[in-house]
Parts: C-alpha cells; structure tokens; sequence
C-alpha cells in the first residue's frame, strides 16, 4: 500500500509553495508557546526541496521560535494563575513541574537545553515568566538552544539535498510502515 509515498511527495510540494516560508515562521511562533506540533517536521523538508535557502529557513524557524518564546514567556508571566487549572489538567503538567524544578536548579541552562532537545520548550517558556527569569538570559539561552537545533536539521537536510529526497521517496512506504509497526509495539509494551 502506497500511503506514505503520496503523503511524502504531496509534503515535498507543499514545502516548495511560495508561502510555505510564512507557514513554517508562524507554525515556529506558535509551538513555543502553545501549538504543539514542533516546526521541524516543515524546516526538514524545506530544506530538503530548497537546500540553497537552507540556512535563510532555520534563522527564520529560529528567530520566530524565541519571538514565540517571548509570547509564551507573557503567558507564564502574566496569566499563569488564569491557566493553572487548565495546565493541571494537561498532559504538560508533569513537564512544567520538571520546568520549574530544572529553572530553581539550572536557570540559563535549562532554558538552553530545552530549546535544542524534544523537551516541550513551550512548557519551558511559560515556567520561565512565571518564574521571573531574567528576560535577557532567558531570549539569550533561547537563541542559542533553538538556533542550534534549527541550524543542524537544516544542515543536515541540506547536506542530503536532492539525493537524500530522492532515497527518502523510495523507502518512505517501507519506513512509514516500519514507524507505525514500532509505533504499535511500543505501544504494546509501555500499556
């Protein structure tokens, strides 16, 4: 079955639409603050199609990701008592508990490794302004984390170029099947 392939080739379009630069900046704004879907399953295969606008994408990514920071920074700051209930209730509870843990023991470096690794960074934002963080470290530790995590996925993809698309769309069924078999295992195991 051929589901992978068509989604796989129908992304590579997208990716070369002449707004898709102002969807992977908004996407980018909006995850690190509150959407939860993060901006490098769009960077990855724009630079894919478009490696020679590779390093323009993840300073674009970067740069509205800690405008987004910021924004969420606002929320942790300002409204955090108005979203307290609705954060208890979250998923995210457990991840802002260990926010605000990391932020009383690493301050600059938590927000660093929080922009660079999978850890939810919007959750980081937030504890942030409810925490008081100096704002000057906290948009500094912002660059640098979420800077060095846009520029190697955009390094890599670029690196990989036409090439690298060209092998992804010829295994993509195999390793979309592949993922959901995992996926399903994984399951399996941790219920």
């Amino acid at each position: 079955m051929k589901l992978f392939s068509s989604l796989y080739r129908r992304a590579m379009i997208w990716s070369r639409h002449p707004h898709a630069p102002w969807y992977l900046g908004g996407m980018s704004f909006a995850e690190s603050s509150f959407f939860p879907i993060p901006p490098d399953v769009m960077l990855a295969p724009m630079c894919l199609a478009q490696p020679q606008r590779a390093w323009r994408l993840a300073l674009l990514t970067t740069l509205t990701s800690v405008a987004g920071g910021l924004l969420g920074y606002g929320i942790g700051y300002f409204a955090i008592d108005a979203l307290l209930p609705w954060l208890q209730e979250s998923r995210y509870w457990q991840a802002y508990q260990t926010a605000v843990e990391w932020f009383e023991r690493w301050g600059f470096w938590a927000v660093f490794i929080a922009g660079f690794s999978p850890i939810p960074y919007k959750v980081f934002t937030i504890a942030a302004g409810t925490l008081s963080m100096a704002l000057l470290p906290f948009t500094i530790a912002s660059l640098i984390g979420r800077g060095a995590r846009f520029f190697l996925v955009a390094a890599l993809m670029a690196w990989g170029g036409a090439r690298m698309e060209a092998v992804l769309h010829r295994y993509m069924d195999r390793l979309g099947w592949a993922t959901v078999a995992l996926l399903a295992l994984s399951f399996l195991v941790y219920r």
